[in-house]
């Protein structure tokens, strides 16, 4: 049976920013490649007292105020890990290392020049992410999508699934074409709900796999300059998304919704009970507040996303 590390970790970003990472020493356990800091979690310690003694120990930070980001759960070969990552956006002291570990201001532009371990990938694509996605609802005809859509927008959303289940794909086309602009305006990315092909007939920021696209692929069926996510509401599921290397997921129902009433919510501790066996970021559906994002993220999420409450009605 593998050992099981719970870790936590450290996402601290100054007034400029960047990121702190460390460079593990080399005869450690991923030696040589760069991190964002933390450590084991001791019997009897919360994630919180860890994550402040850690960061006091090793680079002499205080951390004044953090809040949980995401949960991942990575096996390696020889050991299993979970990281329990927490977003410091206050914090004092002389920054130094104890150990002799060289550590690095980063802007997020440059991350991608540094080597990080497998488990490290999801933090640094929740760095690109927004926490809320938005999904497209109920509308009727062309002025009435572009109404929702603007609504939508002027919420601060930035990132937007289009889905229109009806919808053939030269329609689809079309609702792209509205929607294109608008989300470019205000810097919101689109994605469509639809099949890897379609990818090839418009300027998207990428696609959303539903649960039964999902399984249309044996691997990663675009390019990674794209978004690729999916739709998940099992173990299975997951398993599936995390061979095709998409870039998050969301899982759902969390709660009861409007939209399928007949559906069996998995609630907070079903999310949880996923979220601990993924390797990428997870999103809540279901039934989801906007002010549901701190509980979500307490159960291990890293987002929310929503039909109702973003799309919403129009008065």
């Amino acid at each position: 049976m593998k050992q099981k590390v719970h870790v936590a970790v450290g996402l601290i970003k100054n007034k400029n920013n960047q990121y702190l990472i460390s460079k593990r020493h080399v005869h450690l356990h991923q030696g040589g490649l760069w991190e964002f800091p933390g450590g084991k979690i001791e019997a009897n310690e919360t994630v919180y007292d860890a994550l402040c003694r850690e960061l006091y120990e090793e680079l002499h930070l205080i951390v004044n105020h953090a809040q949980p980001l995401l949960r991942i759960s990575y096996p390696y070969p020889d050991k299993h890990v979970c990281l329990d990552v927490w977003q410091v956006d206050d914090f004092s002291g002389d920054l130094h290392s104890s150990s002799g570990q060289a550590v690095h201001w980063v802007s997020p532009d440059e991350l991608p020049e540094y080597s990080f371990p497998h488990a490290n990938k999801a933090i640094l694509r929740c760095i690109t992410l927004p926490e809320c996605y938005a999904i497209t609802g109920k509308f009727d005809g062309k002025a009435d999508y572009i109404q929702h859509l603007k609504h939508c927008l002027s919420k601060g959303i930035k990132l937007i699934q289009l889905r229109s289940p009806t919808a053939d794909s030269d329609m689809l086309l079309d609702l792209v074409n509205y929607s294109r602009s608008l989300c470019e305006k205000v810097n919101a990315k689109l994605v469509v709900n639809t099949d890897a092909a379609f990818i090839e007939r418009c300027n998207i920021d990428g696609i959303h796999l539903n649960s039964r696209r999902l399984f249309h692929y044996s691997s990663r069926p675009i390019q990674t300059d794209k978004i690729l996510a999916a739709s998940v509401h099992n173990l299975s599921e997951l398993e599936q998304a995390i061979k095709l290397e998409v870039d998050f997921v969301v899982v759902s129902p969390v709660l009861k919704t409007k939209s399928h009433p007949d559906a069996t919510p998995i609630s907070w501790s079903g999310l949880e009970q996923i979220v601990s066996h993924s390797s990428i970021p997870v999103f809540a559906l279901g039934g989801i507040k906007q002010d549901m994002l701190m509980k979500s993220r307490q159960y291990g999420a890293f987002g929310i996303a929503a039909i109702s409450e973003f799309w919403g009605s129009i008065r």
